[in-house]
């Protein structure tokens, strides 16, 4: 039989607050608690509760033969904790199905990937043991941050014992060939790659409830038709989506929750797919060839590459001066600065610095808090500019603690000792 492989998204940033130039120095207090609690309680309300509860239905009602899995970043865990732990308890259930596999990431939905192989390894490694104690899985699949692949971040991967890996099925990479296969790493092709069929996957996120597509009403009738067109060889169809689909992009009165309720039995009766998680997929099929990307793509825009997060010089500067000071942070081990630091890297600050207004801007302004990308730029810049100060104040306050002195105390000991010399030749001269 063909697969369906299900895999939603769950994440949810830790939003800067505003940030004068004047509280530089003076308040180091990054984080809008209000907003990140306001938001939580709305999307849970919204879409995490009636969609856990829809898909725990359905897997009671199907049993094994209904999969799907999650990624959830670390920073999304934090706040179910912090502001909805019913959320957590509804995953928990969802977890204790047997149906459900929890997929590894990043710990705070960040680009390290692209700059630090130890922070990389470090913030997957937090994000996979909140996995275990929260849900009772090692995760054997990885997804990274936005679905951000190349070969050399494969090979990271493959290298950390992953067996799978998430990503797009870019039109530039793939060619001629189809998504609707598993592929390996081209490194080490013991990492089996899950390509995204953006087209299936994004006629239920992205156009649904959208009027002028030609499509509208999509209807599972319609859309398992669409699956059965699908080339006999082709052997999975991965339908990778965040989870705000339902009931946040797709708001309940567009009728999301009625198609997802219907898909399986639509699927189980009219066609031979069946539905697999991840590492079933992986398991059960065969790779037929290495998957060629010597650069970085991603799920967004029409590029599929890195440009919503690192495509103009604010979005450089500002991932740059971030991880320059990630050597100090490590020596520090201040858990204080490291909390603030790794938040500081979710990848959301520099998707809303993204300048690329044409015709994926309404995906830009999605929950987006800030008027102009400028702004944003400018209020991380000055929280940046804060904990950066806070970093050196610190490694100071070590290296004179430790006795250790750093280029500048070296250049002032350098000159009190001259000073000192020439008191003691000026000294002994007098003396004669």
């Amino acid at each position: 039989m063909k697969t369906i492989c299900f895999y939603f998204q769950v994440h949810q940033p830790f939003r800067l607050r505003r940030y004068r130039f004047f509280d530089i120095g003076q308040n180091h207090a990054y984080f809008d608690d209000f907003a990140n609690r306001s938001i939580m309680r709305k999307v849970a309300e919204k879409c995490y509760l009636p969609t856990n509860k829809l898909l725990l239905d359905l897997i009671n009602e199907y049993g094994k033969r209904f999969k799907i899995s999650y990624s959830i970043s670390g920073t999304a865990l934090d706040q179910f904790e912090m502001y909805a732990p019913e959320v957590l308890e509804s995953f928990k259930r969802l977890a204790e199905t047997g149906s459900v596999e929890f997929i590894a990431e990043t710990y705070a939905h960040s680009l390290s990937a692209l700059k630090s192989k130890e922070e990389f390894k470090r913030q997957v490694n937090r994000q996979t043991n909140m996995v275990k104690e929260l849900f009772g899985q090692k995760p054997t699949t990885f997804r990274n941050t936005e679905l951000i692949y190349s070969d050399s971040i494969g090979e990271m991967v493959a290298s950390m014992g992953y067996k799978a890996m998430l990503t797009e099925g870019a039109k530039h990479i793939l060619g001629w060939k189809s998504s609707n296969y598993l592929y390996t790493n081209a490194i080490n092709p013991k990492l089996k790659l899950l390509l995204k069929n953006f087209r299936l996957s994004d006629d239920i996120a992205f156009r649904f409830s959208n009027r002028e597509w030609s499509e509208w009403p999509l209807t599972t009738e319609k859309y398992v038709n669409w699956l059965n067109t699908i080339d006999e060889k082709e052997e999975i169809v991965n339908l990778f989506m965040d989870y705000e689909t339902f009931g946040e992009h797709q708001w309940a009165e567009t009728g999301i929750f009625d198609f997802m309720k219907a898909l399986p039995a639509r699927v189980f009766s009219d066609s031979q797919f069946e539905f697999l998680t991840p590492a079933e997929a992986a398991q059960k099929h065969q790779p037929i060839a290495p998957m060629h990307v010597p650069h970085p793509i991603s799920w967004a825009d029409e590029e599929r590459d890195l440009t919503a997060w690192l495509g103009n010089e604010m979005q450089e500067e500002a991932f740059n001066n971030l991880y320059k000071i990630a050597d100090t942070v490590y020596q520090l081990d201040d858990p204080a600065l490291l909390r603030d630091w790794k938040l500081l890297q979710t990848s959301d600050h520099f998707y809303y610095m993204c300048t690329k207004w044409f015709s994926d801007g309404d995906v830009h302004k999605y929950f987006n808090p800030y008027d102009t990308p400028y702004e944003a730029f400018i209020n991380y810049m000055n929280a940046l500019s804060d904990f950066t100060l806070r970093v050196k104040s610190a490694y100071q306050k070590q290296q004179a603690t430790e006795g250790i002195l750093g280029p500048e105390d070296l250049d002032a000991a350098i000159k009190d000792y001259e000073d000192k010399l020439k008191q003691l030749k000026a000294l002994k001269k007098k003396r004669g």
